[in-house]
């Protein structure tokens, strides 16, 4: 399989689906040519740190702030911030965002548990003395 030199760079960047991020750190065990050309795109893309696209690139102008995926979990946000952020996390796949909304959704969860433990222990103590 061959890679175009955005696929390279996407792969410097962690930007690449995890299957896909997977089979290339094989390829480039076993193909010097590849590993080489990986190589190359990174010097060329550390020596052009200050273009327009690397900044927006590196600093991830296009994902939302944490508190707004919050939103977007919850189900608050006007649909055509939801359908944006839908299609950042599932079309386009942003990774750093992906981690973000999982660990919102184990947060979530784990306040649930939490707050089922807490009604729990509060019935079970005054059990007793609602029978009165």
């Amino acid at each position: 399989m061959t890679f175009t030199d955005a696929e390279l760079t996407a792969f410097l960047d962690e930007a690449l689906p995890p299957d896909l991020m997977a089979w290339l750190e094989v390829l480039l065990r076993d193909d010097p040519a590849l590993s080489a050309r990986l190589a190359r795109l990174c010097e060329a893309r550390d020596a052009d740190t200050l273009s327009l696209g690397s900044l927006w690139r590196q600093a991830r102008l296009t994902c939302p702030p944490r508190g707004t995926l919050g939103s977007y979990l919850l189900g608050v946000l006007s649909p055509d911030e939801a359908d944006y952020l839908h299609f950042h996390l599932e079309t386009l796949g942003c990774r750093a965002c992906q981690a973000n909304r999982d660990d919102l959704l184990r947060e979530q969860a784990e306040a649930e548990a939490h707050t089922t433990e807490r009604r729990r222990k509060y019935f079970e103590s005054s059990a007793g003395k609602l029978r009165g």
